[in-house]
């Protein structure tokens, strides 16, 4: 039981969840700097977070297990493996489908809002999607970007029942951060990538010109955290965490400069976890310090 339990983790990589959860709990924090905070809240954040990017992940794993099977940087997965079956991701993603939808009920409960119920079905199919945009678009990195992108605008929408600028902000950051390390990620498949026909920006355009576009995702990525510090009226120590967060992707940009695939690996998921832990981080330190 406990290895199917690891497995369903693995598969669905349950540890990445921190790319995507402290960016809807920053928005979180923002929010109720003008809504009262609720138990009940923070509890359907958590849920609809978790289950939204599972489903994701469940669905992806689906939809690219032929792929997976094919290239072999992928070919160890579970489904290519035959460690989990079809039918069982596929009951998984269900599964989580159907709990995320009913875990925005939380917030008719906790405040009366019908928002998040109304547009779950909506949000989930948009980040299902993404799953298919590199059969036909080389802008999948960006797709994935703005289903991120969603976390703290749904947060917001969530506890507010509106969207408001520090979220726009936020959310728009996010968007421009993930687009920029999904196209270094991709770096790993390009040879591949082409021989199925598939679409990424290395594949398409070239490495060099797609490191240029991923640098320029993440110089717009620390403007718009700037502009989330003014939109909230944060002070100094939110500001000067964005001149260390600056540094971080300036870092990442350096260790992805030979295409070693160990160092992308480095990039990806070390340095963008403290990216992100670090953006909550700084919010959480500068509103309740200034309070």
């Amino acid at each position: 039981m406990w290895q199917r339990v690891r497995d369903f983790l693995e598969l669905i990589r349950f540890s990445h969840t921190v790319f995507a959860l402290p960016f809807a709990l920053a928005s979180a924090v923002l929010a109720w700097q003008c809504e009262p905070f609720r138990w009940l809240d923070l509890l359907g954040i958590v849920l609809c977070m978790v289950l939204a990017r599972s489903a994701a992940m469940g669905f992806n794993r689906l939809a690219d297990r032929h792929y997976d099977a094919a290239n072999p940087r992928t070919a160890n997965r579970h489904l290519p493996r035959g460690r989990l079956s079809v039918a069982s991701v596929a009951v998984f993603t269900a599964l989580c489908a159907l709990g995320f939808i009913a875990a925005t009920t939380i917030f008719v409960a906790s405040n009366n809002n019908w928002w998040p119920l109304y547009l779950s079905v909506p949000v989930l199919g948009f980040i299902l999607a993404y799953s298919y945009t590199k059969r036909f678009t080389w802008l999948s990195h960006f797709w994935l970007g703005a289903s991120l992108m969603l976390a703290p605008w749904a947060t917001w929408i969530a506890l507010t029942g509106t969207l408001a600028g520090p979220a726009v902000w936020l959310g728009l950051a996010v968007l421009f951060w993930v687009a920029g390390f999904d196209t270094i990620y991709a770096l790993q498949d390009v040879d591949f990538d082409r021989r199925a026909g598939l679409f990424s920006l290395p594949a398409r355009w070239g490495v060099p010109a797609a490191l240029w576009v991923a640098r320029a995702c993440h110089v717009l990525t620390v403007v718009f955290l700037i502009g989330v510090g003014l939109s909230a009226a944060l002070g100094t120590m939110y500001f000067a965490g964005v001149v260390g967060i600056a540094a971080l992707l300036v870092i990442e940009h350096w260790l992805v400069r030979r295409h070693e695939p160990d160092r992308i690996n480095l990039a990806f998921f070390h340095v963008n976890s403290v990216i992100s832990l670090g953006v909550l981080a700084l919010v959480c330190a500068d509103v309740w310090l200034g309070r």
